[in-house]
């Protein structure tokens, strides 16, 4: 009959390095069969607490070889080892070893959760194995609630959720009071009588006798064996296949990771919101940095649209290597007008010019222009109209005034137009109020002047002009204006054959300006974005810290049959689940703030994009940072993790 487990010349040594080796298991050769009860007794230090690890594939042999049902599993990787204690073993610790936020039937599901039982299976089989053992109305009960002999009862029901093939006990008696141990023990020998092989690891000579087998152990080493016994009924040998795959769904692994992940966020409330703290600032301010950012940049924009994102001034000057001051002739600017970058010019005189009405005169500038200056300026008249293209070609004496002129010359009046204003000594009739504009960036008050066509500027008011002071240059879009400034200049110089001339790229003032709004932005929102960085820190920190104190939780759901990956993945859904939370909050919180700040009339305009990547960031956040945390708990070795605090 081939033995259950059979181990052979089996040596454990610690240390090793910088550190003293020591041996503790000395050439153990041992022989189990398939429902045989085996008690394994020895003082405190007489190596049964590390032999019943090796048994259980809690740990690796440093040599010897190691049969399970025939097959040799001493060189099984991590995984492969948490797959034969998932299938094959079910332990009973001196401690209890339950996890303490876990209902007791939350407990008992661990081992099923693990081997890919659905959950209303999971719930099914828990309440009737811990109804089988006298527990029936304390399913809901955490560990704290329940007495020591009734948290050994769960961990019993625990190591047969998944058919407790091997029953591994270890000093089940130790911590309980009399009655309760005889209880454990009756129970032990309850599953021993119906096949389940039963090995109990105890230092009480009087609770191993209890066992239809002994096997004594002094110094890392079998110094008695009253030999294997033949029970009537025993369970199979188990078909050991350790490549096969649990059959958990995905959602489902992932689904109780994130409740677990939940459930521990609840317990550590204080410390969680600090943590959410750092994210939920993160993400609101990068997403109201962006949103301010971009409300200054559209209203500069509408501020700044009266003076034109496309606009160019062309004017006549003396070269810089000397001669008469250039010319700009009316060939000139047809010339221009034909460039495929313009999209329309407007030559312009103007000068300060003694302007009266009745009694009122004040000196201030007239604007002699085209038609077209409401369109090039996106400045829109606000009573009557501006002057037609007609009007300008016939040298009509019409006029549109300034907001602060036409407050000025007609103070009360509701309606100025049809009067007059004697400009100069020409008197021109009003037919139109521009709408209010304020100063523009280079100091001009274009509410205070007043404004006639250009023809009829040239022969009533300006007569000794010979060419315009200035042309105002409107390009087709803001994305050519470089290219439009180029070729003007160019067309030019060919023209005049010298450098008599200058281009102020007015709309590349503008765009600089924009632009260095926009890295001011990018610099507020960097900024911002290091509050996601630092809580991200947090919250590895606080995963590191989690890890530490719940490294016996790892190491009863290693010992349960918990994968590296099913470990790793708990706690980076703790840690993903922890920044999701802060990203929702946040994102809230950015959106009620910047709606808040609308109502103070502080220009807020909320990106999608922004919110969408801030969010992603808060994720990423978890992600990145909660994967060292995760990826160390998974690293823990059982052994030491069940021996953690």
């Amino acid at each position: 009959m081939t033995p259950l487990i059979e181990l052979s010349a089996i040596k454990k040594r610690y240390g090793g390095g910088d550190r003293p080796e020591v041996e503790v298991l000395h050439g153990i050769d041992l022989a189990i069969y398939s429902g045989e009860f085996v008690a394994i007794v020895g003082t405190s230090g007489s190596g049964k607490s590390t032999l019943m690890n090796l048994i259980g594939c809690l740990d690796y042999p440093s040599a010897g070889c190691y049969r399970f049902a025939g097959q040799d599993v001493a060189g099984f990787a991590a995984d492969q080892l948490a797959w034969l204690r998932r299938e094959a073993f079910g332990f009973v610790f001196q401690g209890y070893h339950l996890i303490a936020s876990e209902t007791a039937r939350e407990n008992v599901e661990v081992p099923a959760l693990y081997a890919g039982l659905p959950e209303a299976e999971r719930r099914t089989r828990a309440a009737a194995l811990l109804e089988r053992l006298g527990l029936g109305s304390h399913l809901d009960n955490r560990p704290n609630q329940l007495s020591g002999g009734q948290q050994q009862r769960v961990s019993i029901a625990r190591a047969l959720m998944n058919g407790g093939r091997i029953i591994l006990a270890d000093e089940p008696t130790g911590a309980l009071d009399s009655r309760s141990g005889a209880e454990v023990m009756t129970l032990l020998r309850e599953l021993a009588s119906a096949g389940h092989t039963v090995i109990l690891i105890t230092h009480d000579r009087e609770v191993a006798a209890q066992a239809e087998r002994v096997v004594e152990i002094h110094d890392g080493r079998i110094i008695r064996d009253s030999g294997p016994t033949s029970p009537p009924t025993a369970l199979p040998l188990p078909v050991l296949d350790a490549t096969r795959e649990s059959t958990a769904s995905l959602r489902d692994e992932l689904g109780e990771a994130i409740r677990t992940a939940w459930r521990a966020m609840r317990v550590n409330r204080g410390r969680t919101g600090l943590t959410l703290l750092g994210i939920v600032i993160g993400v609101a301010s990068v997403i109201l940095m962006l949103a301010i950012g971009e409300g200054a940049r559209q209203r500069v924009i509408e501020q700044m649209g009266s003076m034109g994102t496309t606009i160019m001034y062309l004017g006549s000057k003396a070269p810089d290597t000397g001669g008469p001051v250039g010319m700009i002739t009316d060939d000139d600017l047809a010339a221009v007008q034909k460039l495929p970058e313009v999209h329309r010019i407007m030559p312009v005189i103007g000068d300060p010019t003694l302007v009266r009405h009745g009694n009122v005169e004040r000196t201030i500038y007239v604007f002699a222009g085209g038609e077209t200056m409401p369109e090039i300026f996106r400045w829109p008249v606000a009573h009557g109209r501006f002057f037609t293209p007609r009007e300008n070609n016939g040298l009509a004496p019409v006029v549109v005034v300034g907001n602060k002129a036409y407050q000025h010359f007609f103070p009360g009046a509701d309606n100025p137009l049809g009067r007059h204003l004697l400009i100069g000594n020409a008197p021109f009739e009003v037919i139109g109020v521009m709408s209010g504009r304020g100063t523009d960036g280079w100091g001009q008050n274009y509410d205070d002047m007043v404004f006639i066509p250009y023809r009829a500027g040239r022969a009533r008011v300006y007569r000794t002009q010979t060419q315009p002071d200035y042309t105002v240059i409107d390009v087709v879009s803001p994305a050519v204006v470089d290219e439009a400034e180029a070729a003007v200049g160019s067309l030019l110089i060919e023209r005049h054959g010298r450098l008599d001339f200058a281009i102020g790229n007015a709309a590349a003032k503008i765009k600089a300006e924009m632009q260095t709004r926009d890295a001011m932005t990018m610099m507020l929102s960097l900024i911002a974005a290091v509050s996601l960085v630092v809580g991200g820190i947090g919250v590895m920190n606080v995963m590191l810290m989690t890890v530490r104190e719940r490294t016996r939780e790892i190491g009863i759901r290693m010992a349960t049959g918990a994968r590296q990956r099913d470990i790793q993945r708990q706690f980076l859904s703790e840690a993903v689940l922890i920044a999701l939370t802060g990203g929702l909050i946040g994102v809230a919180s950015g959106l009620g703030i910047g709606f808040a700040l609308l109502l103070w009339n502080i220009p807020v305009v909320f990106s999608l994009t922004a919110i969408v990547g801030a969010f992603t960031c808060a994720i990423a956040t978890g992600l990145v940072f909660g994967w060292l945390p995760a990826r160390q708990a998974a690293r823990l070795d059982p052994v030491v993790a069940l021996a953690g605090e």
